[in-house]
């Protein structure tokens, strides 16, 4: 072994015999510096795998571009789509009934000051009020509102988004089961032979165009445009229409089921039942709405 310190080579020992270095430590760091060249040498090299993307994501992007695909076609063809959608386009038709249901109280969230303002508004233009105004009253009026577009009140009264827009839009998502399930029902006394999940895909389909309505509106609601309760209306009125194209779409088999004008009339009639609950919880948030603003004395401060 030869002596790192002189060089000398010696036949073993654990000092050199001729500087007096110690051997044994040389031999160790030999060894190692040995074993760790032998181990890269004999271990093959693995190539490098690129990570997958997450199955969870390669389907979340699937779903999506199917969606857009077929939200696009229904807008552009709205019969023709509805009449070629299968049990196939279930899950499409889903989220457009989910899109529907959650737009509506999201819009309202945003945009329920604007509509606040429209209704003081319309109530100075009664003929037996406005006799009664003074044209200063109206500038102090319109002072006012310009004040509460400018405020954020949301947070003065504690105005709570996850509380109002997803208790309100389960509840309208089950009003509107509750509508396709009786639409379903009066198709089925219809004499119409079809399936539950391809009744669903051919009424989600045409409810594209309503929702389509409704996002348009939740845009202007955003952008704070007031026409935005006009495409509001237009989507929720649109309900109305969407069941005769569901129930007409189908062919009837037989002569001796129910009309299909009974039919759709007895829908109607579901259909103002559900509104009228959807009203009543949506008049209760209102009314929750005004106590806060009667009682929260850092909007009292703003007047």
């Amino acid at each position: 072994m030869n002596c790192s310190n002189c060089g000398h080579l010696n036949d073993g020992g654990k000092f050199c015999v001729k500087c007096g270095h110690k051997l044994q430590e040389e031999a160790a760091v030999s060894q190692a510096a040995a074993a760790s060249e032998y181990q890269s040498q004999s271990q093959p090299q693995t190539a490098y795998v690129p990570q997958q993307p997450n199955q969870r994501v390669r389907q979340a992007k699937k779903v999506s571009k199917s969606f857009f695909s077929y939200f696009t076609e229904g807008i552009k063809n709205p019969t023709a789509t509805a009449h070629a959608a299968g049990e196939s386009q279930f899950v499409n038709a889903l989220i457009t009934v989910i899109l529907y249901a959650l737009s509506i109280p999201i819009m309202l969230y945003v945009g329920w000051k604007l509509l606040l303002i429209q209704f003081v508004r319309s109530m100075f233009k009664l003929p037996i009020i406005s006799e009664e105004l003074a044209p200063s009253d109206m500038e102090d009026f319109n002072t006012g509102t310009d004040l509460i577009k400018a405020t954020d009140i949301n947070s003065i009264i504690h105005f709570n988004f996850t509380d109002f827009v997803f208790k309100q839009g389960l509840f309208i998502f089950i009003g509107l089961a509750v509508i396709i399930g009786a639409t379903y029902v009066a198709a089925k006394f219809g004499k119409v032979d079809v399936s539950f999940k391809e009744f669903f895909s051919r009424f989600g389909t045409f409810m594209i165009i309503p929702t389509a309505l409704l996002l348009i509106g939740l845009v202007l609601a955003f952008l704070h445009v007031e026409y935005f309760s006009y495409f509001m209306n237009f989507g929720l009125l649109s309900i109305f229409l969407v069941v005769p194209f569901t129930i007409a779409s189908f062919k009837q088999n037989g002569t001796n089921g129910l009309d299909r004008i009974y039919s759709t009339l007895i829908v109607y009639v579901v259909i103002t039942i559900v509104l009228t609950f959807i009203a009543n919880g949506l008049g209760e948030e209102a009314k929750t709405i005004i106590t806060r603003m009667g009682n929260s004395s850092e909007l009292n401060d703003l007047f």
